[in-house]
Parts: structure tokens; sequence; C-alpha cells
């Protein structure tokens, strides 16, 4: 029988260890499915992304005899997968902004009292952030958006991406220049 493993057991030690023991990789999934799936649905909606998640943890699975263990953090090499599994969707994803851009703020909210200004400012903007979005390079916006929903450093999306960290900078900063063009930013 297999003990349970500590919270605080690093991922690049579960991976390893799941290369003899496979049912311990069940503790990735266990830390990271529906962070994984969240970022899948923000880019591509509810339904693709259970395909997705479901999807980049059977690759991640598949794979983790290549998983190298120096990276202690698994988190960037799951995004990756994600986001590979993510551009071969790339259609809907687009089709999904232009169709959001297309939908305008929306419904007037029914009860102001529960609702925050910022709330009601990020509904008015949506179809133009929609809209941007789709206009960025698929590259940029794979950085732009694993560092804004998925909450890695432009560095950890490098990584999950198979980028130099240096490459990732560069298109974070050029699609959040992009974006604040469109949403009328002024840069300060």
């Amino acid at each position: 029988m297999t003990q349970a493993l500590p919270a605080q057991t690093g991922d690049a030690v579960i991976i390893e260890q799941s290369w003899r023991e496979p049912e311990r990789f069940s503790a990735i999934f266990d830390r990271y499915y529906s962070e994984i799936h969240g970022y899948a649905s923000r880019r591509l909606g509810g339904g693709l992304a259970d395909d997705v998640a479901a999807e980049t943890f059977l690759i991640a699975f598949d794979k983790r005899a290549g998983y190298d263990v120096s990276r202690a953090d698994a988190r960037p090499w799951l995004y990756g997968i994600a986001s590979n599994l993510i551009a071969r969707r790339r259609r809907a994803e687009e089709r999904q902004y232009r169709a959001l851009a297309k939908a305008g703020p929306g419904s007037p909210v029914e009860d102001h009292a529960d609702r925050v200004a910022g709330e009601v400012d990020a509904v008015a903007r949506r179809p133009a952030l929609a809209q941007a979005l789709a206009k960025i390079a698929h590259g940029d916006r794979d950085v732009l958006l694993l560092v804004a929903w998925a909450e890695l450093t432009s560095e950890q999306a490098g990584q999950a991406l198979g980028i130099p960290a240096g490459t990732a900078r560069s298109r974070l900063h050029r699609a959040r220049r992009k974006i604040q063009d469109a949403l009328g930013g002024d840069g300060s």
C-alpha cells in the first residue's frame, strides 16, 4: 500500500516517485487540475476546458519520465502542455473573443449595491478587451494570459512555452502595450 505524501512534498519529488509508483502522479493531478481547468476555461470556454484539462494530465502522465526533476515546480510544465493543446483549438478561442466583442457590455446589473465599481467597469470594457485579445499575435497572447490568468511569472511562462525568458518578457510587454492602447490607456 502506498503511503500518503506530506502536503509540502515538492512536485519534482512526486513526479520522480511516480516513475516507480504511477499512482503517485495523482497528487499532481489533485494539486493542479482546478488551476489548469480554470485557465483553459478562460481561454476556450467550459466545454473545451474539460477536454483540455483532462488531456493535459494524460499527456503529463505519459511524459512524466522525461520531466526535468531539477525544476521543483511543475506548474510551468503543465501550463506548457495546456497551452500547446489550446493552440490546437485557437480558432475556437478567436471565435469566442470575436463573439464577446460583438456582444457588448451585457445586461444592466440588477443589484448595484452588490457590485463594485471595478466589476461594472470591467463589464463595460469586456468587448474592447476581447477584441484586443483577438488581434494580438498568438505567441504574445499566450504569454499574456499565462501571466494574467495562470499567475505565472514571465520566466515561468517562457518555460511553459519553451521560449527564452527574454522573449517571454518582450512578448508580455508588447501584449500589455497593445491591450493598454486598445483600452485607451495613456501609459502612466
